[in-house]
């Protein structure tokens, strides 16, 4: 499988070296590896100053290096670099989006198409907007196997009046791969946006952003095997060059006198302030990480793990799994309920065997009122994981009924 999978990865995360732990969370954060916790640490030691500004050899390098992952990540994911933003988080990117597009371009009675499988991240910042600008929320809803009902889709954007769909590449509760290229000519040809978060996407298929066509497409590191406190945001350049800032003050001007302020060209007009300057660094390193793999090896070893997952977990008494069945048609996370015991009540004794999952509402309150649920456990895998760990799963679950009866 490529360079890497499995048992013979797990050395490349520091983390993972702990005795009997079984990490099925990367859904929520990835584990990190050697190469770039080294590439940050690098930064500090041997390049350390700030980036943009300085002309002497140490600024000029750590620039280099920082504009590094910036330029990985858009060639990785075919987009232009000046129109890949840094953000701090994929939340940050939508927000950017809604506060900044979408204040200058929503009205009142316009609609703003959602799904019901949103992540809170590409949701509460809609209903914000919405709220705001006297606009119309609108819901694509999803059928018994979390797939959405594009029909619904089509319906709504007959009108003329959508400005906007955002949409979930890959559902961070069902893993449902969504069928975003298409979503986007859709809404197109009605002549709306498209903010999609793929936030889960990125670290588990491959991802072709010229071919998708999105307006906006935000994601974050610290999913996929890099550092926390970046995120990115790939915009369209007619409508970043268009759109205000998010942030002003230092780095995002072009000149400023005591009458106005004209701002700096893409991308720093919204990376305001001083940089996450190592994180940027260690993007750039996950990036060099996941294509040293392949992606598509990636895809077939997490596809597989789901796979044997579904199968394994399906023998389990009294489970209900939420999503797709077939794990061509989802990523890399498999979420489910226990008849008699709550999900907090499941992950804390798989937690006390070492088999880390989540459990709660995982940011998604409308998806799980459309499951009628309050929470789900969930197990998320990454290239690291094996058919072993899902057999500790499998195993810890049957310690749970134990407890409960």
């Amino acid at each position: 499988m490529g360079l890497y999978a499995g048992t013979a990865l797990q050395h490349e995360f520091p983390t993972l070296d702990r005795e009997g732990l079984v990490y099925l969370d990367s859904a929520a954060t990835s584990q990190t590896p050697r190469s770039v916790i080294d590439a940050m640490t690098a930064y500090y030691e041997t390049t350390r100053s700030s980036v943009h500004r300085g002309v002497y050899p140490l600024a000029v390098e750590a620039t280099e290096r920082f504009e590094g992952g910036r330029e990985k990540a858009a060639s990785w994911l075919r987009w232009d670099p000046e129109c890949t933003i840094f953000t701090r988080n994929a939340t940050e990117a939508i927000n950017a989006v809604a506060y900044t597009w979408g204040r200058a371009n929503i009205v009142p009675g316009d609609r703003i198409v959602l799904t019901e499988m949103e992540h809170h991240s590409n949701l509460v910042p809609w209903q914000v907007l919405a709220a705001e600008k006297g606009a119309v929320l609108e819901w694509v809803p999803i059928d018994d196997e979390g797939i959405l009902d594009l029909t619904v889709l089509d319906g709504l954007l007959q009108g003329g009046d959508v400005k906007v769909v955002a949409v979930g590449h890959v559902s961070n509760v069902m893993g449902t791969i969504n069928p975003v290229a298409e979503i986007v000519a859709r809404a197109h040809a009605k002549g709306a946006v498209v903010v999609i978060d793929g936030t889960q996407a990125v670290p588990q298929i491959p991802v072709d952003l010229s071919d998708i066509g999105a307006d906006f497409y935000a994601w974050t590191a610290h999913k996929a095997y890099g550092p926390t406190g970046i995120g990115i945001l790939h915009g369209r350049r007619e409508l970043l060059e268009a759109m205000p800032p998010w942030l002003a003050g230092g780095h995002m001007v072009g000149r400023v006198t005591k009458e106005r302020t004209t701002w700096a060209e893409l991308p720093h007009k919204f990376e305001a302030g001083t940089s996450a300057i190592a994180e940027g660094v260690g993007l750039g390193a996950a990036v060099d990480f996941i294509r040293a793999i392949g992606i598509e090896d990636i895809r077939a070893h997490e596809r597989e793990l789901v796979a044997y997952g579904l199968e394994r977990l399906a023998e389990v008494p009294g489970i209900t799994l939420h999503g797709p069945r077939d794990a061509d048609h989802r990523g890399a996370v498999i979420s489910f309920a226990l008849d008699h015991a709550h999900p907090h009540d499941v992950a804390e004794i798989l937690g006390r065997e070492g088999v880390c999952i989540r459990a709660g509402h995982h940011c998604t309150q409308v998806l799980m009122a459309r499951l009628g649920v309050g929470a789900t456990s969930r197990a998320s895998f990454a290239i690291h994981n094996t058919r072993e760990d899902v057999d500790a799963l499998v195993e810890g679950l049957a310690s749970v009924q134990k407890v409960f009866g």
